[in-house]
């Protein structure tokens, strides 16, 4: 009975030490993200209009985890309200062009709320979805370019979506 407990507790003991003694992956602090997927979906407004909704997923890596930004509190200076970044184009006449951000209804830089890490390893993965609102369809066809920038103000690489038709 000892002998079985022995050969148990050293193939148990071994199998511990070996999954925890794992090498912890070391990534960029420059934070890196790619393009997963756009969908387009019709929607109906809370006051009933006819609209779309855009959902873009992307994932992404940090090394040092320092994704997100903390909200600012009402006395706060900070002028540093986004880390996600959009660049919309449409399609005309078969050819890409940026659209002045004076042209769209509302802003398209979001905020990535705070995100602490905790313990000894710091690197951060994930996948972060947006959603767009198009209640007035002003392009037939769009994509945009992105990017995000973490805490330190690395800037990661710019994805850009497929082309997006927004009409039929």
């Amino acid at each position: 009975m000892t002998r079985g407990f022995s050969i148990f507790f050293i193939l148990f003991a071994g199998w511990v030490l070996f999954f925890s003694c794992r090498k912890i992956e070391s990534y960029p602090e420059i934070p890196f993200i790619e393009f997963k997927s756009f969908t387009v979906q019709d929607t109906v407004d809370l006051l009933g209009n006819q609209g779309k909704v855009g959902e873009l997923v992307f994932s992404f890596v940090d090394g040092d985890g320092d994704i997100g930004l903390p909200q600012p509190d009402s006395t706060s200076t900070d002028t540093t309200n986004y880390n996600l970044f959009f660049t919309l184009y449409e399609k005309l006449d078969g050819e890409f062009l940026k659209v002045d951000e004076d042209d769209l209804e509302t802003p398209i830089n979001y905020r990535i709320p705070f995100i602490e890490m905790e313990g000894q390893n710091k690197t951060l993965k994930g996948e972060i979805q947006v959603d767009f609102i198009y209640l007035i369809i002003k392009y037939d066809t769009i994509k945009y370019e992105f990017y995000l920038v973490d805490r330190a103000l690395n800037q990661s690489n710019v994805e850009t979506t497929p082309e997006i038709p927004l009409t039929p």
